[in-house]
């Protein structure tokens, strides 16, 4: 495994540590605000403030002494020019990503079980691997093909079994949001070849936002955001925190290693999702639910090696937000 793609797998753990923490708070999030679109601007414009802090601390210059001790300024990174298309590819990303796929996913999510709205959305590892081999012509060996099929399985088994999983409005929705998710991340891979990490995190949350924004005021839900409340930014502020720290670590994962290596890699945030409702809703432990984690962790070993087992990347940008 090439230096780039063990930082990019390690990132993407990290993903997926942040992954099951946010499903399972936005879970309770989500019904401390009526509307769950407005519930998804305040969490957004919050994480949009945080990483748009971060990329300008990047980017501004840095001090130090020279030898005889006086302080001079070194230039931080520069901004780079960008062509036509990938100021589309952003824009692209911005409204997918960042707007239409999280009114999808929480209108979902206030009407599914966690559970199952988990199930539903680590199923883009398939929808990816499925337009990466297409659009990104990145190569499936069979491993990854097991990696994949044993992950989903466990998803299948951690969730109750696929007979348990009833699709009603919310279900549909989800669906829709991972798939439209899905085309998202093969873009933001594509954009992550020449376009800075920061770039593409500040543009999909903060794009998002003006678009979510736009779409409140349009449908007269903005005074609803205005009054939502102490505790409703309570929980849009949390959780907004925990969304910056999730899309700087994907991003980041997804700029240093294949899609479908960092996508099968954040499928184990259903474990952590799973053990946070053991743990905090004292939810019961049964044969099942250890069957589907135990299964989950295995796939994820089988996609670590399936990643160790690929060609050298080419070149990519391995800045971090």
């Amino acid at each position: 495994m090439t230096r780039d793609r063990t930082a990019g797998i390690t990132l993407a753990l990290g993903a997926a540590a942040v992954s099951g923490v946010a499903v399972f708070v936005n879970s309770y999030g989500v019904r401390a605000v009526p509307d769950a679109t407005v519930y998804t601007t305040a969490k957004n414009l919050v994480a949009a403030v945080v990483l748009a802090v971060g990329a300008a601390l990047v980017a501004q210059p840095w001090r130090r002494a020279d030898q005889f001790g006086r302080r001079v300024d070194r230039p931080g990174p520069r901004w780079p020019r960008l062509r036509p298309r990938q100021v589309a590819g952003l824009a692209a990303v911005a409204a997918t990503g960042g707007s239409i796929g999280f009114v999808l996913f929480f209108e979902g999510l206030a009407r599914a079980s966690s559970t199952q709205a988990a199930f539903l959305h680590k199923t883009l590892v398939i929808w990816v691997a499925l337009f990466a081999v297409v659009i990104l012509r990145e190569r499936l060996r069979l491993l990854h093909v097991a990696a994949i099929a044993v992950l989903v399985a466990g998803q299948a088994v951690l969730s109750g079994g696929l007979s348990g999983l009833r699709f009603g409005v919310g279900e549909w929705l989800v669906l829709a949001a991972t798939l439209v998710w899905s085309g998202e991340t093969v873009l933001a891979s594509w954009l992550l070849r020449e376009v800075p990490v920061r770039y593409v995190a500040v543009t999909r949350i903060a794009g998002g936002v003006a678009l979510l924004a736009a779409w409140l005021a349009v449908s007269g839900r903005w005074p609803t955001l205005v009054r939502i409340g102490g505790e409703g930014w309570l929980w849009a502020t949390v959780t907004g925190v925990i969304l910056a720290g999730y899309v700087s670590l994907w991003f980041s994962a997804l700029a240093a290693a294949p899609a479908v290596d960092v996508t099968a890699v954040l499928v184990p945030a259903a474990v952590v999702t799973g053990v946070l409702n053991i743990v905090v809703n004292q939810v019961a432990v049964t044969v099942s639910s250890a069957t589907g984690m135990l299964v989950v962790v295995v796939g994820t070993v089988l996609a670590v090696l399936a990643a160790m087992g690929r060609p050298a990347l080419g070149s990519r940008p391995r800045e971090s937000l």
